[in-house]
């Protein structure tokens, strides 16, 4: 059975991805939670801040938005716009500013045409067929014994992969991006800055974490592959 949670790869791969996952996703909202109560000196809002980073960097055309839910913020390159929820929006904690800025982050990635965000925008496409097709062509693949549907379901999983696997450098450089700009434009001070970083530091494992129960997923899928053969 392809979801048999008592086979060796499931309880040796899998099940320790998603621990890993489970707690970026704790420790995410933890520390987001906790630097949400640190406010910064100088009071900047969230949608300030990320103003003043693009405004830093010379970018000028992107819009800012508020958008409803907690850590929903997001960069949307389809229509240029920033989305910082409400949480982020109007907020002066050190965590609104900097997960606001690591948005902005990603705006002059956008802007700068950095490589791996176009790398990731261009198989976005793939990615969706392989996140909705993928499992199902394999599982109809080993009912029926039919290799070439299983090789093709595998192929489409690895293309979710690989985009998370492109993902982590995207989300990594915007978060370099903002903490350079917050530090040598004065908008969060020395002692305010290691909360910034430890808000998006715990933020980014949340990309590993998913990284890491997408490729146990496919070791999985490649090893139950060649055991039904």
């Amino acid at each position: 059975m392809l979801f048999n949670p008592f086979d060796p790869y499931f309880l040796l791969l899998v099940v320790p991805a998603m621990l890993l996952s489970m707690w970026a996703q704790h420790r995410v909202t933890s520390s987001f939670k906790k630097y949400s109560t640190q406010h910064t000196t100088k009071r900047l809002t969230g949608a300030q801040a990320a103003e003043q980073v693009l405004r830093s960097a010379g970018v000028t055309n992107v819009a800012i938005e508020r958008v409803s839910g907690t850590l929903t913020d997001h960069f949307d390159p389809r229509t240029n716009c920033i989305r910082l929820s409400d949480s982020v929006y109007d907020s002066t904690s050190v965590a609104a500013v900097g997960v606001a800025a690591h948005e902005a982050g990603h705006a002059l990635q956008y802007a700068n045409l950095y490589a791996p965000m176009k790398i990731r925008a261009a198989i976005i496409p793939a990615t969706n067929i392989g996140s909705k097709l993928s499992i199902p062509l394999v599982l109809i693949g080993l009912i029926f014994s039919l290799p070439g549907l299983i090789n093709i379901g595998i192929l489409l999983f690895a293309t979710v992969v690989l985009f998370q696997l492109i993902t982590l450098p995207v989300e990594f450089n915007a978060s370099r991006r903002a903490i350079d700009i917050l530090d040598s434009s004065g908008m969060l001070t020395r002692e305010e800055l290691p909360a910034a970083k430890k808000v998006l530091g715990a933020a980014a494992l949340t990309y590993v974490g998913a990284l890491a129960v997408s490729l146990a997923q496919l070791i999985r899928l490649i090893a139950l592959s060649r055991g039904r053969r």
